[in-house]
């Protein structure tokens, strides 16, 4: 049993090589009970500042598993400031006993940072470390992965960089333009429901963004930019083994 969230499609295809058919976490951290019983039972997720996002630290608090197995894959694209380290408090503040913690480098979709045109031509060997980690679930290994001092100073660094910051800043980090032209499909990949066509036109609502970016990514019009500078405005990245259809039926939140 493996769980998954994803923005613009990386982590839905890892989750897809461990596991034929992974479950959507926001599609199912709705429901109750949230209980579940499996032989093992995973989690791929991206992180965002090197933590897991919002949704899936909701869904780890709410949820009870029932594993001798719980493992993670983390998917991040520059670095991952000790992710595998903060995963497992999360999970132990959560009372999960995690047997297994990864991390896994992908593309990096963080807009106002990277050119998405150059992440697409770059080889981080996704698919040799991708079957690395289903070779060692597969085989039921017990394994954290490491975390050095500057991994630790990479979070340290980006927390302080945060406390510059209004509490809420990532909630308004959306900006939708005048090229909207009230196509939905920005409202059905987001994930949390932030983001809805209002009289034609896209109106982003702050609060609940998970700042995956997949309303931004998925645009076909790059009517959906962002309040800070980006990197490139003119690229963007979805996973190119994973399908809009896919993101779709991965986040779209029917009851809103």
């Amino acid at each position: 049993m493996l769980f998954y969230f994803t923005g613009t499609g990386n982590s839905l295809y890892a989750a897809k090589a461990i596991e034929p058919d992974p479950i959507s976490i926001p599609q199912v951290i709705h429901q109750a009970p949230l209980e579940f019983t499996a032989d093992a039972i995973g989690i791929v997720a991206p992180v965002y500042g090197h933590e897991a996002p919002p949704m899936v630290k909701e869904f780890l608090r709410k949820a009870r598993f029932h594993t001798g197995y719980f493992y993670m894959v983390l998917t991040y694209g520059n670095r991952h400031g000790g992710a595998a380290e903060l995963a497992q408090k999360l999970c132990q503040d959560c009372g999960i006993q995690s047997a297994y913690i990864n991390v896994l480098q992908m593309a990096d979709n963080w807009l106002p940072a990277f050119d998405m045109d150059e992440q697409k031509k770059l080889d981080k060997g996704v698919d040799s470390s991708l079957a690395r980690i289903v070779g060692d679930i597969t085989a039921r290994k017990r394994w954290i992965a490491p975390v050095t001092e500057a991994d630790r100073a990479a979070h340290r660094e980006f927390l302080a960089n945060m406390e510059r910051l209004p509490a809420d800043a990532w909630q308004h980090l959306i900006r939708v333009t005048d090229r909207c032209v009230g196509c939905g499909i920005c409202e059905r990949v987001c994930p949390s429901a932030s983001i809805q066509v209002v009289e034609g036109k896209a109106a982003h609502i702050p609060g609940h963004c998970q700042t995956c970016l997949a309303c931004a990514h998925a645009c076909p019009q790059k009517a959906i930019g962002l309040s800070v500078p980006e990197k490139n405005p003119g690229a963007r990245y979805r996973n190119e083994h994973i399908s809009l259809a896919e993101l779709i039926q991965a986040n779209h939140q029917m009851n809103k």
